[in-house]
């Protein structure tokens, strides 16, 4: 017997109408959630069986859903799933699983942590097609794998909250990743932003293999007229993939061959031998949907958290690529998402990442590696050291100075002047605030301005700092306070000032 299951879907627009109708005909869907009410009132005009809301929090909060299905804009799944999983519930979410690895990465710890499925919506996967071209190279029928490219044309939905990259390259990657078995050591993206010029339109993505195995995937959203096609060429056949065509040619394959003679090419054309995919055949969205349910019940998915974590990472690697900012780049050697704005006089040291909407301000400095989050504000004239990890929402003000290896939690406030008034410029008036090496400042605390935060030390969250604090000292409440000492790897030390985690004993001045 297998799990009862009862699921909400949250968002039902424009892919979700179609989620919606697989899970009810599989007898799972319980509630609908949808912030339209529109929306809603048209599901319970079609499903008066159904129940509607437009409350996130109650479906989280019922004990009749134990599982959810996540549809909404890209930028939203990473909290809406990390949210469902915390609150109990396997989560089905749609491509891509979230907007950066590290979002996905977390996704992952937790899903696995609590024991939860986190299935991503790579529907490819599924299709008849795909299945039949893996049995194909698994057989030997197409020889050794050399070469896949890839269109997903489409003069379509635009959408300004991602760009054409994250919106239709990831069911792509996903099978590519899938069909040649490893990862790609090499991946390098072009892009041209048409409509908008921070938004790209079209790009076309290239990854070489170890094994020698080359792709490339053009997507656009400003084509005349829709194309999904993907051709796998091994050294003896060739086979083509082309979902716009009916069912009877969906599937082509080429006999063709090529063989040198006197070291010249000669290519033997042969007729396209259509495959018959009617007797496997089941709508991808159906099959991926009961994926999902044995995936519950046990089975291994296609597209599970790590197979959505590998795309994710990919996805990260073109983009870098396409902003000329990747590893391979032979001029910026750090990532800035599109989203984020760099003023003049900045320097950007190499593997840094700044994440989506955040601003860095000018004549401000960062050292090398670090990871700024989402929403973040730096500057102007603020040094930031190498290995600093500064999460979502935090500004961090002129005055503030962070050295090596700083930890700054989500939410967390730093001041710089005493006494503020809206009516009265004190920039003159900046106290600086230091935080040094290995420190961790918990999320939403509340970092007063002139003070000193010694290395090691550790500020717990919520907390309010008002005075310096110590090296390895461990302060939390309000007003912070000394409470325990803390080892440079981040656990306590007992009476003797020894870790129990590596042993180090640590000097308390």
């Amino acid at each position: 017997m297998g799990n009862k299951i009862s699921l909400a879907l949250i968002g039902a627009g424009h892919w979700g109408k179609n989620l919606a109708r697989v899970f009810n005909e599989l007898g799972i869907l319980k509630s609908i959630c949808d912030s339209s009410e529109e929306i809603l009132l048209k599901y319970t005009e079609k499903y008066p069986e159904i129940t509607t809301t437009s409350s996130f929090s109650d479906v989280l909060a019922s004990p009749d859903i134990n599982s959810i299905a996540i549809a909404t804009p890209a930028e939203t799944h990473y909290l809406l799933a990390k949210k469902a999983l915390l609150a109990n519930k396997h989560v089905f979410v749609e491509k891509p699983l979230a907007m950066t690895a590290q979002e996905g990465e977390d996704l992952v710890q937790i899903s696995k942590k609590l024991g939860k499925v986190l299935f991503v919506g790579h529907i490819l996967q599924y299709h008849s097609a795909v299945q039949t071209i893996k049995k194909m190279l698994k057989e030997g029928h197409l020889g050794k794998l050399q070469y896949i490219y890839s269109n997903r044309l489409n003069l379509g939905k635009i959408r300004r909250e991602e760009n054409i990259l994250w919106s239709f390259a990831p069911h792509d990657i996903s099978v590519i990743l899938s069909l040649v078995g490893e990862e790609p050591i090499e991946v390098t993206a072009t892009a041209t932003n048409i409509l908008d010029p921070k938004i790209a339109d079209t790009t076309i993505t290239n990854m070489k293999f170890s094994s020698g195995v080359r792709t490339h995937i053009f997507v656009s959203w400003l084509h005349p007229f829709k194309e999904q096609k993907m051709v796998i060429i091994g050294d003896r056949k060739m086979v083509v993939f082309d979902d716009t065509a009916p069912i009877d040619k969906k599937l082509m394959f080429y006999p063709h061959q090529i063989s040198l003679k006197s070291r010249v090419p000669n290519v033997e054309k042969k007729e396209g031998i259509p495959i018959d995919l009617s007797k496997t055949w089941e709508e991808p969205l159906t099959s991926e949907a009961r994926a999902f349910i044995n995936t519950i019940n046990g089975q291994q998915a296609l597209t599970d958290a790590q197979e959505g974590l590998r795309v994710l990472k990919v996805l990260e690697r073109a983009h870098a690529s396409m902003n000329n900012r990747n590893h391979t780049s032979t001029e910026k050697h750090y990532f800035i998402h599109e989203s984020s704005l760099i003023d003049e006089g900045c320097e950007i040291g190499e593997g840094t990442k700044i994440w989506h909407f955040s601003h860095i301000l000018k004549n401000t400095t960062i050292g090398n590696k670090a990871n700024i989050g989402q929403n973040v504000a730096i500057g102007p004239d603020v040094k930031i050291g190498n290995n600093v990890k500064i999460q979502n929402n935090v500004s961090v003000y002129a005055g503030v100075t962070l050295e090596d290896n700083v930890f700054c939690g989500p939410s967390c406030v730093f001041t710089n002047v005493i006494n503020p008034r809206s009516s009265i410029s004190r920039k003159s008036e900046i106290c600086n605030t230091l935080v040094r090496e290995g420190a961790t400042i918990g999320a939403n605390s509340t970092i007063l301005c002139g003070i000193t935060i010694g290395k090691h030390a550790f500020v717990g969250a919520g907390s309010v700092v008002t005075h310096d604090v110590q090296d390895n000292a461990l302060v939390y409440g309000n007003p912070a306070k000394v409470q325990s000492w803390i080892c440079d790897c981040g656990y306590k030390l007992d009476e003797n000032f020894q870790c129990s985690e590596c042993g180090k004993t640590i000097k308390i001045e």
